[in-house]
C-alpha cells in the first residue's frame, strides 16, 4: 500500500486529520483505506505506556509490524501515530522503498498550549498528563521536508483542512523512490557457489603470498590457470590480501557469479586494482 504517516504532539489533531483523509480518498478517489492507529494499542494506559520506555519501544515495534503486514502497492495504509522518532520516520521509508512503493508524511502543526487545550478537552480517562504529555513534547523530533525520508511533507496548521488532492497525487501521480542495494532482498547463494568463492580466493591469496617469498617487489606473478597476472609493485602484507579477500567475498555473495570458473580471474583482477 502506498504509506502515509502522521506526525504531530500529543492531541494535535492527528487522529482528525487520518479520518478526513481516509474520507476523501474513500469516496473521491474509490480506494481502500486502512488506518493503523497507535491509540488501538494504547487504549487507557497511554501514561503508563509513555512513562516506561521498553513498554512505548514495544508499541512502536507494534505499529511497525501492522504496517508491514499490509504494505503492498495498490491501497492506502495510514499510521496514525506521533511517529515522532526520526530514525522509526526512515525505518518505514526504507520499508517502503523495499516493496517499491510510495510515501509521503502529513504534519500537524499545532502549538503546544493548544494541543494541551484540545487534550484537557477529552474525557478524563483520555487525557494524557502533564508530565506524559511534555515528556513526548520533548522527545518530539520534527519532521524535515529535506529530509528524504520525511518528503514529501504536508504541514497542516489547526485551522487548516488536509490538502487531499495533493496527498493523492503524492502517493499515486509520483514514482516511488528506487530502491538501493540497502532495502532489495539479497540473492541467495547456492552452497556450491559458496564453497567454490572461498576455496578460489583462498587459492590466490595463498599463491601470492607463497610467491612473494622468493620474488623481488615489482615482479608480475603468475597464478594457475589465470591469464592475467597479479602486479602490486611493491609487497603486501597477508593482512591487506586478507582484507581485499573478505571485501571480494562480500560483495560477490550479493552479486553470484554464474560461471563459477570465472572467479579465480576475477579476484585476480580485484587484487590488481585494489592493491595494485
Amino acid at each position: 500500500m502506498p504509506l502515509l504517516l502522521l506526525s504531530g504532539f500529543p492531541s494535535s489533531g492527528k487522529t482528525t486529520r487520518a479520518h478526513e483523509i481516509k474520507s476523501y480518498l474513500e469516496n473521491e478517489k474509490t480506494k481502500t483505506v486502512v488506518i493503523v492507529s497507535e491509540g488501538d494499542l494504547l487504549e487507557k494506559e497511554k501514561n503508563e505506556i509513555f512513562s516506561d520506555s521498553t513498554r512505548e519501544k514495544d508499541i512502536r515495534c507494534a505499529l511497525k509490524a501492522d504496517v508491514l503486514r499490509l504494505l503492498n502497492k495498490e491501497d492506502v495504509i495510514i499510521l496514525d501515530a506521533a511517529n515522532y522518532i526520526k530514525g522509526y520516520r526512515y525505518e518505514l521509508y526504507c520499508a517502503s522503498k523495499q516493496i517499491k512503493t510510495t510515501q509521503c508524511l502529513v504534519h500537524c502543526l499545532a502549538p503546544i498550549e493548544q494541543a494541551w487545550t484540545w487534550n484537557l478537552a477529552r474525557p478524563e480517562a483520555e487525557q494524557y498528563t502533564r508530565e506524559a504529555f511534555d515528556g513526548l513534547v520533548m522527545r518530539y523530533e520534527a519532521p524535515n521536508s529535506s529530509n528524504r525520508w520525511d518528503s514529501p511533507m504536508f504541514t497542516v496548521l489547526p485551522e487548516d483542512s488536509p490538502p487531499c488532492e495533493s496527498i493523492y497525487n503524492a502517493l499515486y501521480l509520483c514514482k516511488p523512490p528506487p530502491p538501493n542495494q540497502s532495502t532489495q532482498t539479497q540473492p541467495l547463494s547456492s552452497t556450491n557457489f559458496l564453497f567454490e568463492l572461498d576455496r578460489t580466493t583462498q587459492e590466490v591469496a595463498g599463491c601470492v603470498m607463497s610467491a612473494q617469498k622468493t620474488l623481488v617487489p615489482g615482479d608480475t606473478i603468475k597464478v594457475p590457470g589465470v591469464g592475467e597476472s597479479v602486479c602490486f609493485g611493491r609487497k603486501v602484507t597477508l593482512a591487506e590480501i586478507t582484507r581485499a579477500r573478505r571485501q571480494f567475498i562480500s560483495y560477490t555473495k550479493t552479486h553470484p557469479v554464474e560461471d563459477t570458473s570465472k572467479l579465480m580471474a576475477l579476484f585476480v583482477r580485484y587484487l590488481n586494482s585494489t592493491l595494485g
